[in-house]
């Protein structure tokens, strides 16, 4: 879900029409799914990142088995919950992988 050019501000021709400035569009289903899509962005973030830190450490041979099983399991049920809310937001894993422009991609 890309967001179009218009996604906070109201588009030109309609604002000329009218006579009135370029307004932010308080479209409740855009905020939403903007929203939406910011914060599943920065939960896969910051699952990507404490999966490569559990990598480590059990490649390291910091953690016992019990909490081997632990992460296991609660990286399983992130999994499970991430593939819900992007089907109730309309999101893809493309979706999330936002465009920094110089910097690259951000997933």
């Amino acid at each position: 879900m890309n967001a179009p050019e218009s996604f906070f501000f109201s588009d030109e021709p309609k604002a000329e029409r009218t006579g009135l400035s370029p307004r932010i569009a308080l479209d409740p289903e855009s905020v939403k799914n903007g929203l939406g899509q910011l914060v599943l962005t920065l939960v896969e973030l910051v699952r990507q990142l404490l999966e490569k830190q559990a990598i480590r450490r059990i490649e390291g041979g910091s953690l016992t088995e019990e909490e081997i099983e632990r992460l296991g399991l609660t990286f399983l049920e992130l999994d499970k919950q991430m593939v819900w809310l992007k089907k109730e937001f309309g999101l893809t894993d493309k979706d999330l992988n936002l465009d920094l422009g110089p910097l690259g991609k951000l997933l």
